[in-house]
């Protein structure tokens, strides 16, 4: 059961990558204690918090669609809307998340080393603001 991830950038396709990490929200929560109730205290969310993203794949030509998004950060930063879609080998979605105001914060590219014969690989890493419907990616 092969999963690849799906990565749309604002509707321009990005390619697939075979893993995905950070898919996350933590809401901070503050406590309050309220006076006269000693068996009892107030969990109050305060905060929504989002992880940065990290996708990986093996090199391709895909890779210069990824090279281009970030090089258009050198005209000016706009925070496009993304999908993100795990799909089986078939191209059938598994699920599907939107993302708000994304912005690539981080790419690695491979460690050409003559002496290791392993794959050439890149890495991805993206912020954004929350999470939305994923309208079909």
């Amino acid at each position: 059961s092969t999963v690849f991830f799906k990565l749309t950038i604002d509707g321009q396709d990005l390619g697939l990558f075979n893993g995905c990490d950070g898919l996350a929200s933590e809401v901070e929560v503050e406590q309050r204690q309220e006076g006269g109730n000693n068996g009892f205290v107030w969990q109050l969310p305060t905060r929504v918090t989002f992880s940065t993203i990290r996708l990986t794949r093996p090199l391709t030509a895909e890779t210069a669609r990824v090279a281009s998004w970030i090089s258009s950060l050198a005209t000016g930063i706009t925070r496009p809307t993304a999908q993100i879609a795990a799909l089986r080998a078939d191209g059938s979605i598994v699920a599907q998340w939107g993302l708000v105001e994304v912005l690539p914060v981080r790419w690695q590219g491979p460690t050409l080393d003559p002496a290791s014969p392993g794959v050439a690989t890149e890495t991805l890493e993206i912020a954004h603001h929350g999470f939305t419907d994923a309208g079909g990616a």
